[in-house]
């Protein structure tokens, strides 16, 4: 693989986060999200499966220091942990009866006080987000700063 195939995949991984972070203001919004749309799992994510594949390739890079990568797990985990109280407010409700499932809408029942929690969650994994995103920029301006001949060694 060459350098602008490992760019390619740290972008796609990029663009990845920034859906799963936007599918989760779309479900506070009141937009109907399925339940497995937005993955709790931090290694089930698009950018979980890179980063815990291709992504840890990226530590024998001469310039990126071990901490970086330790920072973006980190900040992975906890966005997905925030995304895990958020989850539980919409989707870990009692199952609804026979006949409201029948006839009911598919309409996710939150209260208002529930909403406002939630968006108080997603404020805070806008910020984990921010941050996390500031790491991936970090990574890639390494890899632009590293010889094709090293990527090439890496892969």
């Amino acid at each position: 693989m060459d350098k602008e195939h490992v760019l390619e995949h740290l972008r796609a991984a990029k663009s990845a986060h920034i859906k799963w972070v936007q599918k989760a203001k779309l479900l506070i919004n009141g937009v109907e999200v399925k339940e497995d749309a937005i993955p709790i799992d931090s290694t089930e994510c698009k950018f979980g499966q890179w980063f815990y594949s291709d992504g840890q390739k990226l530590n024998a890079l001469t310039n990126n220091p071990l901490e970086c990568m330790e920072k973006v797990e980190k900040l992975h985990f906890e966005l997905h942990d925030i995304y895990l109280s958020i989850f539980n407010i919409y989707f870990n409700k009692p199952k609804k009866g026979f006949f409201s499932k029948l006839f009911g809408s598919k309409r996710i029942d939150v209260s208002a006080h529930e909403v406002e929690e939630a968006k108080g969650y997603y404020e805070k994994m806008a910020d984990v987000s921010k941050d996390l995103l500031e790491e991936i920029n970090r990574l890639e301006r390494r890899l632009l700063a590293t010889s094709e001949e090293k990527i090439k060694n890496l892969i």
